[in-house]
């Protein structure tokens, strides 16, 4: 209740005031706010991975007082999410750490709104059961299953460059989480890069095996990433400002509500009880300042990407950064 009246308030307010500046980070003009009759009239056009977004605000019980109609995509990672944001075919979506450099380097019309900071535990190289490695030393020269662009793909490059290696020493498969995980229980592949809750059902239903995660390596950032199109109509920029404070604040709701949200994701999803259980027990994202550090820490990815020849010249992540809704981040952060 205390979450439905914090977001009814905030509601209100986007018809009584600005966005808090006239342009956003990257210089873009920011949109007046809409009546709330005129945002009635918006369907913002979402995507999601594996429900997890949906599926939290559901649990959260803030999608049922929503001032504007939510149209809901389901993709298999972060890459083809942004794809479709930068050819507006969503609005936004929820993306790891890694996407949003592979879309800037693609010179794709998105912006980064929104960061929180996941559990690193759960972005994982994983090997079957009976596999004779035991240390990410020994993968030089295998095969790795992992999504491109996508935040294992960033773990990968961390984890080895950790251990001495580079992603020139081993075989890179590029597949989709169902692809991989296909590949993985047929031994296709040595050694598969992946995230939660891929490496619950994994670990569940294959018995495999973590050979490394992503603790000391990965920054374990994940952001809320919109098309540039949207941000720029004012009934999409209004729904969106509402919809990522909603995020904001369902987030810090599971962070003691973890068994709620487990059977809700499964419900919506199809995922084994036991596997989203498993996957919200490892722990849940949480919303961080949109500050410096966070923008930092992504251009050392982004720079690290070009070192490794995997990225071609340098990707400037702050212009792809736009923070017009920070102070209604900050205040779904401290309520």
């Amino acid at each position: 209740m205390r979450l439905r009246n914090l977001l009814a308030a905030a509601t209100v307010a986007l018809a009584v005031t600005g966005c808090g500046t006239s342009t956003g980070s990257g210089g873009d003009p920011v949109p007046a706010p809409v009546s709330p009759a005129e945002l009635a009239k918006v369907t913002l056009k979402v995507g999601d991975q594996k429900g997890g977004v949906k599926s939290l605000l559901t649990a959260a019980g803030l999608l049922k007082d929503v001032p504007y109609q939510i149209e809901w995509s389901t993709f298999t990672s972060g890459p083809p999410l942004l794809e479709a944001a930068s050819a507006g075919a969503i609005d936004l979506g929820r993306v790891g750490n890694t996407p949003p450099i592979f879309a800037a380097a693609a010179n794709a019309k998105i912006a980064v709104i929104s960061p929180a900071k996941a559990p690193v535990a759960d972005d994982a190289i994983l090997v079957p059961a009976d596999s004779p490695l035991k240390q990410v030393s020994e993968l030089r020269g295998k095969t790795i299953g992992v999504a491109k662009g996508s935040s294992a793909h960033g773990q990968i490059l961390y984890t080895l460059r950790a251990n001495g290696l580079s992603t020139k020493d081993v075989k890179l498969s590029f597949l989709q989480p169902s692809e991989a995980y296909a590949a993985f229980n047929q031994h296709q592949i040595d050694a598969w890069a992946v995230w939660d809750p891929y490496t619950a059902q994994a670990q569940l239903e294959s018995r495999a095996r973590v050979l490394a995660d992503g603790r000391d390596t990965t920054n374990g950032y994940v952001f809320q990433v919109a098309s540039k199109a949207a941000l720029a109509d004012a009934g999409r920029n209004s729904a969106i400002r509402d919809y990522v404070t909603r995020v904001a604040h369902a987030q810090r709701w599971a962070e003691t509500h973890r068994a709620e949200w487990a059977r809700v994701w499964a419900a919506e999803t199809g995922l084994k009880p036991e596997v989203a259980q498993a996957a919200t027990q490892r722990g849940v994202e949480l919303p961080v300042p949109f500050d410096d550090q966070v923008v930092k820490s992504e251009q050392e990815l982004a720079d690290a990407f070009g070192e490794d020849k995997t990225l071609p010249g340098k990707v400037d992540f702050a212009k792809f950064v736009d923070r017009r809704f920070v102070p209604d981040l900050d205040a779904a952060r401290s309520n």
